[in-house]
C-alpha cells in the first residue's frame, strides 16, 4: 500500500518529523480552543502574521549564508571539532561571512524589534474591540523580543549547516520544535492566555542558543570568527546579485500567505481572523507534508537533468505529483469531513475553523497549489527561478483583492479572490511550466 502512494525510505525519514509537529499542531488547536475565547484566538493568529514581517528582514540570506558557506568550506579540513585548517584565504573569508552575520543580523534584530513593537501596538489598539477586554500589550512585545532573538540565532544555524553540520542542526531544531509545541500547551492548561506565543518562541531561542552554546560548536565559531584575514566576501558583489531574486520571492510570499489574518482581524474582528489562522495553519500543514513527495526527489531529478536523461525525470516528476495528489486530495476531504462532523455533533472544535463553504474553496486551493509549487520545484532543479516574476504578480495581485475585496466583502470576498489569484496562477504557472520545459529540453 506506502509504495503504491509512493513512500520510500526517503520520503518517510522526511516526513517523519513533519508528522510529530503536524500532531503537536492538532494538540495545540485542541487547548487553543479549549483554553482561549474565539477573540483571544484571533489575537493568537495576528500575533502570528504580523510576526511574520521578520521576513522582510531576513529575505532568504540564511539559505545563501548556508550556501556560501559550504562553498569556502571545500577548501578547508577538520583538524578537529571546532578547528579548520587550509587555504588562509578561504578560511579568512569564512571568517568574514561569520562577522558580517553577527554584524549585520545584529542590526537588523534590533530594528526589528522596535518595528514590530511600534506597529503592533498601533495594530491592535486601533482595531480591537472596545466591548472586550483582552491584555495583549505585554503578550505582544514578548513575542516582538523573542521574534526578533530568533532572527539573530537563525543566520548561525544556517552558517553552521554550511560547515556540514546538518545532522546535529536537524536534532537541535527538532528538539526546539517539542520544546516549542510544549511550551505552547502548558502556557495555554495554565491559563496564560495570549502569553504562549511569546513564552513559546523565547524557550525556542533558548533551546537553540543552548545547542551552540553548550557544545563544541561555540568553540568552533570562535575559531572561524578570529581568523578573518585580507579577504573577505563583499555582499554587494557577491551576494546581493543572487539574493534579491530570492528576496523578492519571499516578500511575495508575506502577501500571498500572511495577510489575510490581519486584514480580517481590522474588517470583520477577532473572532473572525482567528477561525481563518486556525483553518489556514490545518491547510499548511497538509500542504508541508504532501510536498515532501516532491521535496524528497529534488536531488534526483537535478540528476537526471545533468544527465540529459529527461524522459526518465519525466516519469518520475509525473508519477510523484500524481501521488502527491491523492495524498492531499484525501487529507483535505478527511479534513473537511471531520470539521463538519465536529459542527454537526456541536463539538466546539469545529466552531473553530471556518464556515464549510469557505474552508472547502481554501481546500481547493491548497491542492491548485501542489501543481504551482510541483511545476516550479521541477524548474528550479535545472539551477534557474522562472517563477520569479509570477512570484512577484501573484503576491501584488493578492494583496490587491485581499485589502479590497476583505474591505468591501469580508470573508466571502477575500476567500473568492484567493481562488480566483490561484486560478490565475495555475494557468500562467502551467504555460511557464510548459515553455521552459520544452526550451530547455529541446
Amino acid at each position: 500500500m506506502f509504495q503504491k502512494i509512493g513512500i520510500d525510505k526517503s520520503i518517510a525519514f522526511s516526513i517523519s518529523g513533519k508528522v510529530v509537529q503536524a500532531l503537536g499542531n492538532l494538540l495545540v488547536l485542541y487547548f487553543i480552543s479549549r483554553f482561549l475565547t474565539k477573540s483571544e484566538q484571533g489575537f493568537y493568529y495576528t500575533f502570528g502574521s504580523l510576526a511574520a514581517i521578520q521576513i522582510f528582514f531576513e529575505l532568504g540570506l540564511n539559505g545563501i549564508i548556508t550556501q556560501y558557506v559550504a562553498h569556502e568550506k571545500v577548501h578547508l579540513q577538520w583538524v578537529s571539532q571546532s578547528e579548520l585548517s587550509g587555504n588562509e584565504k578561504h578560511l579568512s573569508r569564512l571568517s568574514s561571512l561569520l562577522h558580517f552575520c553577527l554584524k549585520v543580523f545584529g542590526i537588523l534584530a534590533v530594528i526589528l524589534f522596535l518595528i514590530l513593537t511600534v506597529s503592533g501596538y498601533l495594530f491592535f489598539h486601533k482595531y480591537e474591540q472596545p466591548s472586550e477586554v483582552i491584555r495583549w500589550q505585554l503578550p505582544w512585545a514578548l513575542l516582538a523580543l523573542a521574534t526578533s532573538l530568533m532572527l539573530l540565532i537563525n543566520p548561525l544555524l544556517a552558517f553552521l549547516e554550511g560547515l556540514g553540520k546538518v545532522k546535529e542542526i536537524a536534532r537541535t531544531r527538532f528538539i526546539q520544535t517539542i520544546a516549542n509545541i510544549t511550551c505552547i500547551t502548558l502556557v495555554l492548561v495554565f491559563d496564560g492566555g495570549l502569553f504562549a506565543l511569546g513564552v513559546a518562541s523565547f524557550v525556542s531561542f533558548l533551546t537553540l542558543l543552548g545547542g551552540i552554546s553548550f557544545t563544541d560548536k561555540i568553540e568552533l565559531l570562535r575559531f572561524i570568527y578570529a581568523s578573518k584575514g585580507h579577504s573577505k566576501v563583499d555582499y554587494w558583489k557577491e551576494i546581493f546579485p543572487f539574493q534579491w531574486k530570492i528576496a523578492l520571492s519571499w516578500i511575495s510570499g508575506y502577501f500571498i500567505f500572511q495577510l489575510f489574518t490581519p486584514v480580517l482581524f481590522a474588517t470583520e474582528g477577532a473572532s473572525v481572523a482567528g477561525k481563518m489562522g486556525m483553518t489556514l495553519q490545518a491547510l499548511n500543514g497538509i500542504s508541508s507534508l504532501s510536498m515532501s513527495w516532491i521535496t524528497t526527489k529534488v536531488p534526483l531529478m537535478s540528476s537526471l537533468i545533468a544527465e540529459g536523461n529527461y524522459e526518465k525525470l519525466d516519469d518520475i516528476f509525473n508519477k510523484t505529483l500524481s501521488q502527491l495528489l491523492v495524498v492531499i486530495m484525501g487529507l483535505i476531504v478527511i479534513f473537511i469531513v471531520t470539521v463538519s462532523g465536529f459542527n454537526y455533533y456541536g463539538i466546539q472544535l469545529g466552531q473553530r475553523f471556518l464556515p464549510i463553504l469557505p474552508l472547502t474553496l481554501l481546500g481547493l486551493v491548497t491542492i491548485i497549489n501542489q501543481y504551482i509549487f510541483s511545476w516550479a520545484t521541477y524548474l528550479r532543479c535545472h539551477k534557474q527561478e522562472p517563477f520569479l516574476i509570477n512570484s512577484i504578480v501573484g503576491g501584488i495581485l493578492c494583496a490587491i483583492s485581499t485589502i479590497f475585496l476583505g474591505k468591501n466583502f469580508g470573508l466571502t470576498g477575500i476567500v473568492v479572490g484567493y481562488l480566483g489569484n490561484t486560478c490565475f496562477g495555475f494557468i500562467w504557472g502551467w504555460y511557464v511550466f510548459a515553455t521552459k520545459k520544452r526550451e530547455w529540453h529541446g
